[in-house]
């Protein structure tokens, strides 16, 4: 298991276009629906691991040899893993430390795909 560093950062260009995708819909979902910001981010950060998933294993691990369906289950426990972590730190800094919406999202999308999403995309979910 040699770390790669191009495939860590298109593994990062991924995950922020995913983001992207995540941070809109996430600010439409609090701002204009005005769901609460953890439920927001569990909207949105199930729609932005579709366009993860797909970038990842066709471009960042390049890995289609296994089943789609055997990376795809490990692949929503991850994201279930992450939207978990994300909603439970943004309901802390949000709901009860009242920190701004957008910028607690950063910091825990920050923190969890670095430490938490890459982790085991590489490791486990994308693993050749």
């Amino acid at each position: 298991m040699s770390f790669k560093w191009k495939e860590f950062f298109k593994a990062q260009l991924s995950a922020f276009l995913g983001g992207l995708a995540d941070f809109g819909i996430y600010t439409f979902c609090y701002k204009i629906l005005l769901f609460t910001a953890p439920f927001s981010n569990v909207v949105s950060g199930s729609l932005g691991a579709i366009v993860n998933f797909t970038i990842n294993r066709y471009w960042s691990f390049n890995n289609t040899a296994v089943p789609l369906a055997s990376q795809l289950w490990k692949f929503i426990l991850v994201v279930a893993g992450s939207i978990t972590l994300k909603s439970l730190g943004i309901h802390l800094l949000v709901d009860i430390w009242h920190w701004h919406f957008l910028l607690s999202k950063l910091i825990l999308e920050i923190v969890v795909s670095l430490g938490f999403n890459f982790t085991l995309q590489k490791y486990w979910v994308f693993r050749k």
